[in-house]
């Protein structure tokens, strides 16, 4: 048989046991395209596995992507990878690839595989604006204080994982216009802090406004390395804590306030079994971590207090004979920065040099339903009297937070749904009424640990105010591009102003009353924002919000049976990339 040279798409054609009619050197060149095809094929492969393996990821608290997968738990599509302590690192979420769900398509996170267990995954780069009209107006943004002007975050980062190690790098990058507005007299060292203080020292470094120009900051943000084996955990890092159920407002711990460097250790979502038995008695979590807080540059000119030593316990179990319900116990301590007390993180070891609060909450899901209920509970002190001091009157220093989230089916777009959230939560810090009869207190400040529970000038827990009251309702609609949402909240942020005002005083006395009915300070904040997808990674947000101040500088002393009204705007705008 004559051989002769052929071409690649003719070669390609040839049943196998043709090659004769090739010439040597043309079998050679054309075998080692054949392999080379193979090979090819090999690589997409290998590069597909690398790229596109989306098995899981951690989310950032209240990004609209864990707001998200939250929707989702409640559906029963995806479980929550915590009980009650939840980090960037502890908010894991799984989810079937082939499950039906509004965003299913897009990208939601990628989770990349590098070699052998090592995966990466890539965080944004995601900025957010906003512009403040009159007033400062924000909450639960971590380092970012939205002052009245422009303001901006910018975010990025990386996670990789791999033989029991995690390592995250997410710092935040912001500036403040730091526009100027009216602020009250400061009893501190800074005109710019806080309005009242109480018993000489006692109060709180919340600056009303941090200082007069623009500013940066850099702040380490979700950043931290952690080793895991199993369930037990330990990492130093600062990732921002968020603690109970609460949608908008907890008790002990949001990502409010600027993060702190934290070590940790304990005990992720974790089934019992009794042993021999093979009993399932449900599920626990534990988690003990000491922290370094630091004050801001608008409180006191002691160089010497400038640090603030932070102990924090978290205990949580869901019983397996209560499907969905979730039982927690905080407790955190605040105690001078020196070694010494470190002996502070036991529960038990107090004396009048610390400041301890705890928080009790109650989260039941309802996945057939659609629904969660929840509540959290907060205490301050011990009720004086032992036993029969709490069946006296248990509500010494009490606060508290509930409200629940329901989700509904609202229309289809063709195979598609379109679902709806709501979610309506009631917080309230207000002085308990036994106080009436004592001194002047609020739930965030203390008389030794004079900076209050706050870092570098921001709340720690929630962050609508010291001593007020929050009620908020939104509802969320999750379509096929985006989302989008509408709330209304009105609040008190700080109602301890006036109650430390009326006490010893005469109930008879009918000129406080006249005096200070009229002058709460108040919110009544109307908003909608939405996301939306350009493609399958590129997602831009935008917001606008109304903000109604009433009394914005509490005009009791001047203007009796008077109300005094601000009118603020708040615009955002956002755009975030998945890489």
């Amino acid at each position: 048989m004559q051989q002769r040279n052929i071409g690649i798409q003719e070669y390609a054609a040839l049943p196998k046991g043709h090659n004769e009619v090739l010439t040597a050197a043309n079998r050679l060149l054309l075998q080692a395209w054949r392999g080379f095809c193979i090979k090819k094929k090999l690589f997409s492969v290998f590069i597909t596995f690398i790229f596109l393996s989306p098995a899981f990821s951690q989310e950032a608290l209240l990004s609209e992507t864990e707001r998200y997968y939250d929707f989702l738990a409640l559906q029963g599509l995806t479980e929550r990878s915590y009980l009650n302590f939840r980090t960037l690192s502890d908010s894991v979420w799984e989810l079937d690839e082939d499950a039906a769900h509004p965003w299913q398509g897009h990208n939601l996170g990628i989770r990349r595989n590098l070699f052998g267990d090592v995966t990466m995954r890539i965080y944004g780069p995601e900025l957010f604006t906003s512009v403040n009209t009159a007033a400062p107006y924000g909450q639960n943004d971590g380092a970012l204080w939205q002052g009245r002007g422009f303001n901006a975050a910018f975010t990025a980062g990386v996670r990789f994982e791999g033989y029991g190690v995690e390592a995250t790098f997410k710092p935040q990058v912001s500036f403040s216009q730091n526009a100027g507005f009216a602020i009250m007299d400061s009893p501190y060292d800074s005109k710019y802090g806080y309005f009242w203080s109480y018993g000489g020292n006692a109060g709180v470094d919340a600056p009303q406004r941090f200082g007069d120009k623009p500013f940066f900051t850099f702040d380490w943000g979700d950043s931290e390395i952690r080793y895991s084996w199993k369930t037990l955990t330990i990492g130093f890092g600062t990732q921002s804590i968020w603690l109970g159920p609460a949608y908008l407002n907890p008790i002990l711990h949001s990502n409010n306030a600027p993060t702190y460097p934290r070590l940790d250790m304990g005990l992720r979502k974790q089934p019992v079994t009794i042993p021999g038995l093979d009993w399932y008695m449900g599920d626990v979590e534990f988690r003990i971590w000491t922290g370094y807080l630091s004050e801001s540059d608008y409180f006191d000119n002691d160089d010497t207090n400038d640090h603030t030593m932070f102990h924090g316990l978290s205990l949580a179990y869901a019983p397996s004979f209560l499907p969905g319900l979730t039982l927690s116990a905080n407790r955190v301590c605040l105690v001078a920065w020196e070694w010494e007390n470190m002996k502070y993180i036991v529960p038990l070891a107090k004396n009048r040099d610390e400041d301890q609060k705890a928080s009790f909450s109650l989260s039941w899901i309802f996945p057939r339903a659609g629904l969660e209920i929840y509540g959290e509970i907060g205490i301050d002190d011990f009720v004086g009297g032992g036993f029969w001091g709490y069946i006296r009157y248990p509500f010494h220093t009490m606060v508290y937070t509930t409200g629940f989230k329901k989700t509904i089916d609202f229309i289809s777009i063709g195979e598609r749904k379109v679902f709806g959230v709501i979610a309506l939560e009631w917080h309230d810090a207000e002085m308990s009424q036994d106080f009436q009869y004592m001194w002047p207190y609020t739930f965030y400040f203390h008389h030794k640990i004079i900076h209050g529970y706050t870092n570098r000038g921001q709340f720690i827990g929630n962050g609508n105010g010291a001593g007020g009251n929050s009620q908020h309702l939104e509802f969320s609609l999750y379509y096929p591009e985006g989302s989008f949402s509408i709330f209304i909240n009105r609040n008190n942020p700080d109602n301890n102003f006036f109650y430390r005002e009326m006490i010893e005083q005469k109930a008879t006395d009918t000129s406080f009353g006249a005096r200070y009915f009229w002058s709460w300070k108040a919110n009544l904040v109307i908003g909608a924002n939405t996301e939306y997808f350009l493609s399958e990674s590129l997602k831009i947000g935008g917001g606008v919000v109304y903000n109604l101040i009433l009394n914005p500088l509490f005009y009791y002393k001047d203007n009796i049976g008077k109300d005094e009204y601000l009118h603020n705007f708040s615009f955002q705008l956002s755009v975030k990339y998945e890489l």
